[in-house]
């Protein structure tokens, strides 16, 4: 018998439970015992010609109705279906598909409408979540390396002293009128570790930031960085050599779904630890609060990049010593969010791009400027937010740089410690923009630029009438 007959005898158990025969009542007709019927319903008994044609008579169906091929779509479908990781243990294979389609097509359809509706629930999970901004961690999503780290760094409020404490012994041995310098951090680096710091330029086609030779003891750094990543890196290194153990030790409090990301969040440390040593905690804190946190003045002061004073703002958590609480954000032309951090209390999002009307969108269009704004959420929250654009890349004649923004904001009720606050009058409800988290949580149906109708809301196509959005008929 071919394999298509073998499948005959399941599907003739489907025909006689839609009619509402039972077996043996049918075998009776039929003139064989239940037992018999049992095992060719089951596919384990051959069937002649003449009890098949028999069998179609009393269900009154075709033989064609037992013949016909699978639904290839179908099983397309269910294979697409099974392909999810949670059913990758049970190994189903491409014949046990074959067989559910071709014996139980209704249930194949029945287990799609399933699949289909725990898809849409899965998606609408996601989306609270995503409202959430982090404070629940989804699994799956948890999976992302740059996720990880945000989690880890939000669990310790962005703060390890023992690696302030470290980073600050280090800046004793190395500081020059209250500077990290380069050549200060590349002698240190010899003299301590006998590490030798090279700059050379890379060879065609091989770029690189940096190399470090453990055998040799040396550390190649691309003369296409900015002298502040050179510094960044030279200061990281030491900590790699110095403070390896306390980072590990920092390491192991957290539950980390991968070794990527518990990697990836080991080089995050080593980079605080160097900024760390560049821009040391009581100096800097001091330095900031003298200068009401004008980045750019503390450029200046420490020698550094904005994007890392920006970070290093973030930091200054110590209960005896404490900064302003900052939120941080870093995204892409395209609106993805590659860093992010919160102690202010904003939502950031978790998953795709925050409200447009955020100024961390904005600031592309005048790049290298601040642009300060007073940001109202949803709840009523009022945010002091500022951004600005900054380059990534090498640093050479016909090379393209990147373009990323970098977000930073506080309470509103630090406005008077925050000098971008300055010419704006907090209490004017005019200098307000109203902002949401992204557009799927967001509350407002007054906004033009949404891009997705909001969760809140049954959406609806009305053809005669339109809001300011297209997703908005009210």
């Amino acid at each position: 018998m071919s394999q298509i007959d073998l499948k005959i005898g399941p599907k003739l158990k489907v025909f006689r439970r839609q009619q509402g025969f039972q077996a043996n009542k049918l075998a009776e007709k039929l003139n064989i015992s239940p037992s018999y019927l049992t095992l060719i319903e089951g596919g384990k008994r051959r069937i002649d010609a003449d009890l098949l044609l028999r069998i179609c008579q009393e269900l009154k169906i075709e033989v064609s109705d037992l013949t016909n091929k699978s639904d290839y779509n179908l099983v397309n479908n269910i294979s697409e279906l099974l392909d999810d990781k949670l059913f990758e243990d049970l190994d189903i294979l491409g014949p046990e598909v074959q067989d559910l389609v071709s014996t139980n097509p209704k249930i194949a359809k029945a287990l799609i409408k399933l699949g289909d509706n725990y898809k849409k629930k899965d998606h609408e999970l996601v989306n609270k979540i995503e409202k959430l901004s982090g404070k629940i961690v989804d699994n799956r999503k948890n999976s992302f390396p740059g996720e990880v780290i945000s989690d880890f760094l939000q669990e310790n409020k962005n703060y390890f002293p023992e690696l302030e404490n470290f980073a600050n012994n280090i800046f004793d041995k190395v500081k020059q009128n209250n500077r990290t310098r380069y050549v200060a951090l590349s002698s240190f680096m010899k003299s301590e570790y006998g590490i030798t710091v090279i700059d050379i330029i890379p060879e065609e086609g091989k770029p690189f930031s940096k190399i470090f030779n453990k055998n040799k003891k040396e550390l190649l750094l691309s003369d296409y960085l900015s002298l502040e990543t050179k510094k960044l890196h030279a200061a990281a290194q030491i900590a790699q050599e110095g403070a390896l153990d306390i980072i590990n030790k920092y390491l192991k409090s957290f539950n980390f779904p991968s070794e990527e990301s518990k990697k990836l969040t080991r080089v995050a440390l080593l980079n605080y630890c160097g900024a760390a040593i560049l821009m040391p905690y009581k100096l800097f804190h001091k330095e900031c609060k003298e200068l009401k946190y004008d980045l750019e003045l503390l450029q200046n002061t420490f020698a550094t990049s904005f994007e890392q004073v920006a970070h290093r703002v973030t930091c200054l958590q110590d209960p005896k010593l404490p900064g302003i609480p900052f939120h941080f954000l870093r995204v892409d032309v395209a609106g993805n969010i590659s860093k992010r951090f919160s102690l202010s209390g904003i939502e950031i999002p978790r998953y795709g791009g925050a409200c447009p009307r955020w100024n961390v969108y904005s600031a592309f269009s005048r790049p290298g400027v601040i642009q300060a704004a007073v940001s109202k959420m949803t709840n009523g929250e009022k945010y002091v937010c500022i951004a600005r654009t900054v380059e990534k890349g090498v640093g050479r004649h016909g090379q393209k740089k990147s373009m990323l923004s970098i977000g930073l904001g506080c309470e509103a009720k630090y406005a008077k410690e925050f000098v971008y606050t300055e010419n704006i009058d907090i209490a004017d409800k005019k200098t307000e923009i109203p902002i949401g988290v992204s557009c799927r949580t967001c509350d407002r149906l007054d906004c033009s630029q949404r891009a997705f109708p909001p969760l809140h809301k049954k959406f609806d196509v009305d053809i005669n009438n339109r809001g300011v959005s297209v997703y908005v008929n009210d």
